[in-house]
């Protein structure tokens, strides 16, 4: 070895922390798009809400461009009002029953077949503690752990009544950490607390009340678990409301667009060599990737 050389060091092993957030959380393809393409690899992944379906579904087969396609063939008359949805038992789409589709994507599959290890939060009912589900059929697990209570029916599993995961742990940095992770990065969609526009701050009827009572729990709690994480990711996705999921395209551009902000500082603290300079080809993908 020549004098001087430096000696790098194996990468750190990656684990992902994606929370809730209702359609806000498909920012979350963004951000492992982003991530991919950089060949960051990622060892690990916790998720609560609809961070449990993109990270389970990314778990159980690295596929995160099929799952992006079906949320950006979603249009806004085939998603039900807050309401509709209720009076459907959860229903969120159209013709679709929710959890059948869940069901059908993920063809049975177990924790077990996996492709990397996954952690699903969710809330015991009976005692309000968190459980973090690594077993048993993962369709099962990820409907408990986004299983809101204004909108979906609780889960039964072993005996116990679960709900949504974002009432005790909003974005699972900590869970990862656990689970093996030696660098975290947590993807926060719907905690932050600033910058509100005024028309949000005057909610009409109970449930808007409700939802920005839960937002501000999810803040609260989050700031917690949050220290936990080496880097946290906030996509610019707060002005969204939880059933946009006909902006799906936008949401995920999001994700992505503050991932790409970061991902200097991930490659540094990750143990990752530096990326050589980009060529004027690869900042013009990148130019057509963020619009």
């Amino acid at each position: 070895m020549k004098k001087n050389q430096a000696i790098h060091q194996p990468a750190k092993r990656i684990g992902l922390a994606l929370g809730g957030g209702g359609a806000k959380g498909l920012a979350h393809i963004g951000v492992i798009k982003a991530l991919e393409e950089e060949g960051l690899i990622i060892d690990f992944v916790a998720g609560t809400s609809m961070g449990a379906l993109v990270g389970g579904w990314y778990a159980a087969n690295r596929n995160i461009k099929f799952l992006e396609n079906i949320f950006l063939k979603i249009e806004k008359e085939n998603i039900f009002s807050e309401e509709e949805a209720k009076q459907q038992g959860g229903n969120l789409f159209r013709g679709k029953n929710f959890g059948e589709m869940l069901e059908k994507i993920l063809d049975g599959k177990t924790f077990s077949q996996c492709e990397l290890p996954f952690s699903a939060v969710a809330t015991n009912m009976e005692n309000g503690h968190e459980l973090d589900i690594n077993e048993g059929e993962l369709a099962e697990a990820i409907k408990a752990s986004i299983a809101l209570p204004i909108v979906f029916q609780p889960v039964k599993r072993d005996g116990q009544l679960l709900v949504d995961g974002a009432f005790t742990n909003p974005v699972p940095a900590d869970v990862v950490r656990e689970m093996g992770a030696e660098f975290v990065i947590a993807v926060d969609v719907s905690s932050r607390w600033v910058n509100i526009p005024n028309d949000m701050l005057n909610p009409k009827g109970t449930d808007a009340l409700i939802r920005d009572a839960f937002t501000a729990i999810e803040y609260q709690l989050a700031r917690k678990t949050l220290k936990q994480a080496d880097v946290v990711i906030r996509p610019a996705v707060l002005t969204y409301d939880w059933l946009d999921f006909s902006r799906a395209k936008e949401i995920i551009k999001a994700g992505y667009r503050e991932t790409k902000k970061q991902l200097d500082e991930i490659r540094e603290k990750a143990g990752y060599p530096k990326k050589d300079p980009e060529t004027l080809v690869d900042k013009i993908a990148d130019l057509l990737e963020g619009n």
